[in-house]
């Protein structure tokens, strides 16, 4: 016993060290433009630390489209601990992905009594490449931390297993409860506890007259643990099932109060099925091909023909395949439909986003993939005289590729630029990475290589509005002002409503030097537009219509506005406004239009 202690200690270690190597280089990472700033560093909610107006903000406010208090919590604890530094940050999300490593070995071990598959599923899920999105990207804190309660639940749901009693399931619901306040992902967890009953638990009795007949790792381990009726099984888990069910409705509205869900206009709900079908097997090439992976993969359901039949064919085939071996391999039943079931809440039926599909989705769904490999291995080699040997050569092979592999893409997540740039260098038609990529080009001063990549993302997206403003922005800063009008116009006629281009044409319109550019009957016609848009309660706008008043020469209008505008600015706290709306009104009250100096960046 002494000895398998020590072994097990050691596998502990393995795995902690393994997985430290593998993501050492996130050390160096920095935040990146993509959700980075909306979740941490721009977000004065976060970024200022744990207070009492903080906590009362988590809780009942819709960040980004979900509502997820625990991972907020999270995100200002390392405020108010490290402040703004990436490095300690970055180094959080790793801590949790390596306690979540932990904690899956340890659970499969205590289940099943199979250390060695139970420590080769935790290396696979600590080392696949395809989880260096959850990992490296501070944004999915919420992955991990939802990972390490969906550990913990499992955990507790053991011993309530063994041994029920009314505290310990109040301990499941309670740390199940706190896993979807981290990410609502976990909405499929009760169905994975009713995998696992059948397998490797084995508490299913189908009827009470019945005696189960489940293959079991080893019958001092099944004995552990009471075996009920289906219908048991299902009830004692209907709290936790509410809890996902009341989560699912919060989370849907909450995203749909941002725009976030797709509309089926945008999206028919027949691409949604094929790219959900084509999905799941590309998943599972990923995971077992891991090359290419992008932080988003552009959606191209036009072009799906005949992938969605075959995908179809191919889920039914392997599922009844798994259904027919049940009794004989049950850790493939269970390994799939752990697979199928988790990812049914990200596939895409209920689109969020224009990505098809992405690597952070496969976090926990792979556990199933590495259940179904690393048992499977062994009953596949049971009979052979050299299996250990075998086995142990192939999972380490196997375990050094993916760790090198994760290295190296990681490195990609080193900042703003390597993320866009490989993203567009592996995917192709990616107007998402080529307007996010032409944007760090143009925080980074690189003008001329952001328009060229505004241009791309126009290319392939002439309707993607923030593209062409963006464009225009790029155009207006290096002189271009008839491309730049043009591009701002396009934005205008795809999204009517849409303020920040309607804004920027107006004050060009009306602030321009070139008098040829200048238009002061189109910049009051585009400014009233935004001031009704916005009910008159937005100082920057009011001071865009107060500049082309003044351009028309109606200096008492201007002066109105401005001053409006100046009040406006210091009742919302808007002190950043202030010194240039005052600088605007000096010039209007001794009847002089507000000419821009130089070039400056207008709202994007």
């Amino acid at each position: 016993m002494k000895k398998r202690q020590k072994i097990i200690l050691l596998v502990y270690l393995a795995l902690a060290l393994a997985t430290a190597i593998a993501y050492e280089q996130v050390r160096h990472n920095d935040f990146v433009s993509y959700d980075d700033f909306a979740y941490v560093t721009e977000n004065p909610d976060v970024s200022s630390g744990i207070t009492r107006n903080s906590v009362i903000w988590a809780f009942t406010s819709v960040h980004v489209g979900n509502w997820h208090p625990l991972t907020g919590l999270s995100h200002m604890l390392d405020c108010q601990l490290f402040g703004l530094d990436a490095f300690w940050h970055h180094l959080t999300n790793l801590f949790f992905h390596i306690a979540n490593t932990l904690l899956l070995f340890a659970v499969l071990k205590k289940i099943t009594g199979a250390v060695w598959r139970s420590a080769f599923v935790a290396a696979a899920f600590a080392l696949h490449p395809l989880h260096v999105e959850s990992v490296a990207w501070l944004a999915e804190r919420k992955d991990v931390l939802s990972g390490l309660f969906w550990m913990l639940t499992i955990a507790a749901y053991i011993r309530y297993a063994q041994h029920p009693a009314i505290r310990k399931y109040l301990l499941v619901v309670l740390v199940f409860a706190l896993g979807l306040m981290a990410k609502p992902m976990l909405v499929t967890l009760p169905f994975v506890l009713l995998l696992l009953d059948y397998w490797p638990l084995g508490r299913f009795q189908w009827s009470p007259e019945s005696i189960n007949a489940i293959s079991t790792p080893s019958e001092s381990i099944n004995a552990a643990y009471r075996k009920a009726t289906m219908f048991r099984l299902i009830s004692e888990k209907i709290p936790l099932f509410v809890l996902s069910a009341a989560s699912s409705v919060v989370t849907f509205i909450a995203q749909k109060s941002q725009a976030a869900v797709m509309s089926t206009e945008i999206l028919p709900v027949n691409l949604r099925v094929a790219n959900a079908l084509v999905s799941y097997f590309s998943y599972i090439g990923k995971l077992f091909y891991p090359t290419r992976l992008a932080v988003l993969y552009p959606f191209s359901g036009d072009s799906l023909n005949w992938q969605p039949i075959v995908s179809l064919l191919l889920l039914a085939v392997i599922s009844a395949g798994v259904i027919y071996k049940a009794r004989r391999c049950p850790y493939l039943a269970v390994g799939w439909l752990w697979y199928i079931g988790t990812l049914v809440p990200v596939i895409g039926l209920v689109q969020v986003g224009s990505q098809a599909m992405a690597d952070r989705y496969t976090y926990l769904p792979s556990i199933g993939i590495f259940i179904m490999v690393a048992w499977g291995a062994n009953d596949l080699v049971a009979k052979w005289r050299y299996r250990k040997i075998v086995l142990a050569a192939m999972a380490g092979i196997i375990l050094s590729v993916m760790l090198l592999c994760t290295k190296m893409q990681v490195q990609h997540w080193l900042n703003s630029l390597t993320l866009f740039k490989h993203a567009i260098t592996v995917t192709e038609n990616n107007f998402v990475m080529h307007y996010n990529f032409a944007n760090a080009l143009r925080r980074d001063g690189k003008i001329d290589q952001a328009i060229g990549h505004f241009e791309e993302t126009v290319r392939i997206n002439p309707k993607y509005y923030n593209g062409q403003n963006n464009l225009a922005l790029a155009y207006y800063l290096k002189g271009k002002m008839s491309r730049a009008i043009t591009c701002w116009r396009k934005a205008i006629e795809v999204k009517p409503d849409f303020i920040d281009a309607i804004n920027n044409l107006a004050w060009v319109r009306a602030t321009h030097q070139d008098s040829d550019v200048r238009n002061s009957d189109e910049a009051i016609h585009l400014a009233k537009r935004t001031c009704e848009l916005t009910e008159y309660n937005r100082p920057d706008l009011l001071d865009t219509l107060a500049a082309a008043y003044a351009a028309a020469g109606k200096f008492d209008e201007a002066v109105a506005i401005a001053e409006r505008a100046f009040e406006l600015s210091q009742s919302t706290g808007q002190s950043h406004l202030e010194g240039e709306i005052q600088n605007h009104l000096r010039f209007y009250k001794v009847g002089k239009p507000y000419i821009e100096p130089s070039p400056k960046v207008p709202s994007g």
